[in-house]
């Protein structure tokens, strides 16, 4: 007997894959970060789009450690902070705040990921911002955006206003507070984020020295970035997806230990 699909239940079942698919490289996210360091305990937040037409996206649950973030414990959320999905759990309001206006503004900005490192909060704390001569300083020209702190991010009000902040760059460092990537996908958002990190950590170091920067041209500054774009985060191959060899390695070092992530 022939049974036929329905278009109805073929696009929900897609989309429910697709869903699953995110969720997973979104725990896996987590993950990473919590390996790195780059989480505040149960605080700071990495979010991803559910695919589909509505503005939904996915967070953490408020009170969990990153290393306890799996795909099935991720909450479901629209944009205005409410629960698609009635999951146990709770979001916590700062985050929503952040990652709702972006999430609300930019359509490419599928995943969105904030810290608050040591490196990246001292950097935001300093009147120049980050400096572009050091070797990924200088993989970041004029790709770095800026927002000033308003306090603790509770204020709904403030979400045009980082939006506007944050124009169409992927890169954005929250004046005394921290940094924030995005990207179409987890491998871009990761990337991104690993190289904003690296160039704060060596602005840290270097500061030690008391001593100015021994700088760099501008056209030095403009082909490392290019060649960061086009040629690093593609791993030297044109067919690879920004960030992805990056990505997977991390993922095949937390499957080879048994992380829960995909739970």
């Amino acid at each position: 007997m022939n049974i036929q699909t329905s278009p109805g239940k073929t696009i929900h079942n897609a989309l429910a894959a697709e869903e699953r698919r995110v969720r997973e490289d979104l725990a896996a996210l987590y993950h990473v970060f919590s390996d790195l360091g780059w989480c505040e305990h149960i605080y700071n937040h990495i979010t991803a789009r559910v695919p589909g037409p509505d503005r939904h996206f996915l967070i953490n649950s408020f009170g969990l450690a990153y290393n306890e973030v799996t795909a099935s414990n991720l909450i479901k959320i629209d944009l205005d902070g409410k629960k698609v999905v009635d999951v146990p759990g709770r979001v916590n309001a700062p985050g929503f705040t952040i990652h709702s206006s972006i999430h609300g503004a930019r359509g490419d900005a599928h995943f969105i990921t904030h810290t608050h490192t040591t490196a990246g909060v001292a950097v935001a704390c300093t009147e120049e911002g980050l400096s572009h001569h050091s070797f990924y300083g200088a993989m970041l020209y004029e790709q770095i955006a800026y927002h000033d702190f308003e306090g603790i991010s509770t204020d709904l009000g403030e979400r045009e206003r980082l939006v506007k902040s944050l124009g169409s760059r992927n890169y954005m460092i929250l004046r005394h507070h921290g940094l924030l990537t995005s990207g179409r996908t987890a491998a871009e958002a990761l990337f991104r984020m690993t190289i904003l990190q690296r160039a704060c950590e060596v602005q840290l170091a270097a500061a030690a020295f008391g001593k100015g920067w021994r700088p760099l041209s501008e056209e030095i500054l403009r082909r490392t970035t290019r060649q960061m774009q086009s040629e690093v985060a593609k791993g030297f191959d044109e067919k690879t997806s920004f960030g992805q060899d990056s990505f997977e390695a991390y993922r095949r070092a937390l499957d080879a230990r048994g992380s829960r992530y995909r739970d």
